[in-house]
């Protein structure tokens, strides 16, 4: 139902800008984006208008010079970088006599060659139906006859409103199957919280290293390729650090520079691991010179996906191009806010490890809380939590209890218990126990 390129196919790239040429880092990343498609770049052609062209977006002239460059270069395919409309599809088609497809179409055929897992297979498949379902007037051109008539009269818009139906009621079974998908991972990670076990989120502009330093800090076995989306499909694992502690770490999928809307929709509930995370492990390939505007790029979706808001450390990955040496930099409290390293050379990661200790460490608070006869669940939960460090019984019922524990944990307990703040009494700065029970 999906058209995708062919492996080995060849393909004429149109650079196309309404906002000046694009530059060389852009239109080297579409080419690798072809590539990592299958296709064999054969020629590209640059163009850019302030108004582009509403039947064929590069205009006449343009159209007339990629004419050319498909005969000379016995070229199959057109892929724009400018995303079209399925008019601007259909007519460059037409007159190209080759299939042509845009940015948004070579990502998502991308996404469809590498999804392994059943979760990453259907992600896709709605991604690309949702994409299809605007451009279903390419596949039924040849019955275009509703003119009126004798002998013009078809089936043509019978048809395409069959496709739109069967569309329709498959993205809608594959709505019904992510939902559940979805609920399964909720619930891992509300085990997660019940657990007390933290969670790392692992995210970072595509081809930065995601996979190799996944594999070097938990010691799995992750596909690792040098390619744009070498791997999909989300992994979670045990991260273990300093002094015995451990979290959970979770690799998603890498970002690019304008990710079709379809396809963050469709994967949103595999990067919810990101906004449910208590930290962000911002992954950044040091030795890329357009870092900072790849920066930019992720937190631009961070924000979109309302993860902007979770503790980050920036990770400089691949100083091993660069000769530079492992370091750390840290904020105002001493906590690790960026750390420079070599996923490949294992050079920096027992510094990432440690920074992701320190920042998990919460502070300690020591408070005052009283329970009622009627909660003692509440009270068990905190001798559970190793909270309560000193407990006197109240005259008339209940339980004064002084806590020890971190704000995180405070906060957590509140909430799943359906407390307050204002149910606790902060503890005098010299506890005793008569001062504890007063």
């Amino acid at each position: 139902m999906f058209e995708r390129p062919q492996s080995g196919e060849r393909a004429v790239l149109v650079h196309a800008s309404s906002d000046g040429l694009p530059d060389t880092s852009e239109r080297e990343e579409f080419a690798e984006l072809a590539r990592s498609a299958g296709a064999v770049v054969a020629g590209e052609l640059l163009s850019s208008r302030r108004n582009p062209d509403a039947r064929t977006y590069i205009g006449k002239g343009k159209l007339a010079e990629l004419r050319t460059l498909i005969a000379d270069n016995d070229a199959e395919l057109v892929i724009s970088s400018a995303s079209l409309s399925p008019s601007q599809e259909r007519n460059l088609e037409r007159e190209l006599c080759c299939r042509v497809l845009d940015r948004a179409g070579l990502i998502l055929d991308i996404f469809a060659q590498r999804a392994r897992s059943f979760e990453g297979k259907l992600q896709v498949e709605l991604a690309q139906l949702r994409h299809l379902s605007t451009r279903l007037v390419r596949g039924w051109t040849h019955l275009e006859r509703q003119k009126g008539g004798i002998g013009l009269r078809g089936p043509g818009e019978t048809q395409l409103e069959t496709d739109r139906r069967l569309i329709g009621d498959r993205i809608r079974q594959l709505k019904d199957r992510l939902e559940d998908v979805d609920a399964r991972r909720t619930m891992n990670r509300r085990n997660r919280v019940r657990a007390e076990i933290p969670t790392v989120a692992l995210v970072g502009y595509t081809n930065a290293g995601k996979s190799t330093l996944f594999n070097a800090l938990t010691d799995a076995d992750v596909y690792v390729k040098d390619q744009l989306f070498a791997t999909l499909d989300p992994t979670v694992r045990r991260l273990d650090l300093p002094e015995g502690e451990h979290v959970i770490l979770a690799d998603t999928v890498g970002f690019v520079r304008d990710l079709p809307h379809e396809l963050i929709a469709a994967f949103r509930s595999t990067l919810q691991e990101a906004r449910e995370a208590d930290l962000i492990l911002h992954l950044i390939d040091a030795s890329d010179p357009n870092r900072w505007q790849r920066v930019r790029q992720v937190n631009s979706v961070l924000k979109e996906l309302e993860a902007d808001q979770v503790p980050q450390i920036r990770v400089y990955n691949k100083i091993d191009k660069l000769d530079r040496e492992p370091r750390i930099t840290n904020n105002r409290d001493g906590e690790g806010r960026a750390v420079w390293l070599s996923a490949i050379t294992g050079e920096g990661i027992p510094m990432l490890k440690d920074a992701i200790a320190r920042r998990l460490r919460q502070k300690t608070v020591q408070r005052i809380i009283h329970l009622t006869p009627g909660q003692g669940r509440q009270r068990a939960r905190l001798f559970e939590l190793g909270a309560v460090t000193s407990e006197q019984a109240l005259e008339e019922g209940g339980w004064s209890l002084a806590l020890k524990m971190t704000e995180k944990d405070l906060r957590r307990f509140l909430k799943r218990e359906n407390l307050a703040e204002r149910d606790l009494e902060p503890l005098p700065m010299k506890p005793s126990a008569t001062a504890a029970n007063e």
